[in-house]
């Protein structure tokens, strides 16, 4: 039985879906993440979780019982919204004790809770200070422990680290994935970065527009994405994705023009391919040569860009001992046409045959 279930949620505003016949199974103590671009509906799909607003049609299960008309303090979800959502007036230890006062749990109980949650997140120093004394990472754990303060068997977190430095954030993460373990919790987080998306998740759920676009395991997701959009969202750098023409069962995007097989039909298609399948040098199927536009070393990997023939082509390669491409220098490159993706342009679904990766 899965931890977590949404069937067929739908919520409307003016309208229009916010949340789209949204399906989909979460299982018990995973740490599933939900990646999607800003106003994908994210955060309505945790609100309405939470209790905080109303579907229109569907249900939620939680742990085989139906929460959808619960009210949100009989959900038992630990919830940490986007907004660090402090009182400026109240000390780290009253800001993350709120909610149980307000609940009328008794001090001894607040102060086990709060004493484990403080201690978790490593701020207990911090406890009789003001929102106004802390630093952007120290509200943002104050933030985490209230919403893990709760005895709960799943956790809500709406895209915590926006906003943080990049330091702080990697600490973070490591942070929430020890403590899913040390909960035993499911942990459900929402975030529009894929690297934290990449980081993070054992399961990944790529959603747009409201609804799931695609669902698996991290390594099988991004070698088989049968979506544009888990294309687009999860890697980095990211992907090519290039309008094209396919005809007799080869395709035309820009200056590419490359072999798909007979399985593409005739007609506009959107092409893909991540920057780690082009390679310097004209040895693969596929070759071209274009203007080198920018450079960027990120230590162990190369990122290029590469102007061919106006359209920018962005490729990546492991730092080694040969002579990296250098700014407004002419460079030849290829690419197996095994490695190009080919999708329909109206709904975003794979066209060409999709791979499992093995």
């Amino acid at each position: 039985m899965s931890s977590l279930a949404f069937r067929d949620l739908t919520k409307r505003y003016k309208g229009q879906p916010a949340v789209d016949h949204f399906d989909l199974d979460v299982e018990p103590r995973s740490f599933t993440v939900l990646c999607g671009p800003p106003k994908s509906g994210k955060s309505v799909l945790f609100r309405l979780l939470v209790g905080l607003e109303k579907p229109d049609a569907g249900r939620i299960m939680l742990a085989g019982e139906d929460i959808t008309d619960r009210a949100p303090a009989a959900r038992a979800i630990g919830y940490v919204p986007q907004s660090f959502a402090l009182y400026p007036h109240l000390t780290v230890y009253d800001n993350i004790a709120y909610p149980l006062a307000l609940a009328g749990a008794s001090r001894d109980e607040i102060a086990r809770r709060v004493d484990r949650a403080t201690s978790l997140l490593s701020i207990g120093h911090l406890v009789k200070k003001t929102p106004d004394q802390l630093s952007g990472g120290e509200k943002q754990r104050t933030a985490l422990a209230r919403g893990l303060l709760k005895d709960a068997s799943l956790f809500v977190l709406d895209d915590p680290l926006v906003g943080l430095d990049y330091k702080l954030r990697e600490r973070l993460m490591d942070e929430l994935k020890a403590l899913r373990q040390d909960l035993k919790a499911t942990f459900l987080y929402a975030t529009s970065d894929s690297l934290e998306a990449l980081t993070m998740a054992q399961s990944l759920v790529v959603i747009d527009r409201g609804r799931v676009v695609q669902q698996g395991d991290v390594i099988g997701l991004y070698h088989a994405p049968r979506h544009v959009r888990s294309l687009e969202l999860v890697g980095f750098p990211k992907a090519n994705v290039l309008a094209g023409v396919a005809a007799g069962g080869v395709v035309t995007a820009g200056p590419l023009r490359c072999p798909v097989g007979a399985s593409v039909r005739d007609g506009p298609v959107t092409v893909g391919l991540r920057p780690e399948a082009i390679r310097l040098g004209s040895s693969r199927g596929v070759a071209g040569k274009g203007r080198v536009r920018l450079v960027e070393n990120l230590g162990g990997e190369l990122v290029v860009y590469v102007d061919v023939s106006g359209t920018d082509l962005v490729m990546s390669f492991p730092v080694t001992d040969a002579a990296a491409p250098v700014f407004d220098s002419t460079v030849a490159f290829s690419f197996d046409p095994a490695d190009v993706l080919v999708f329909d342009p109206g709904d975003g679904r794979r066209l060409d045959k999709a791979t499992t990766h093995g």
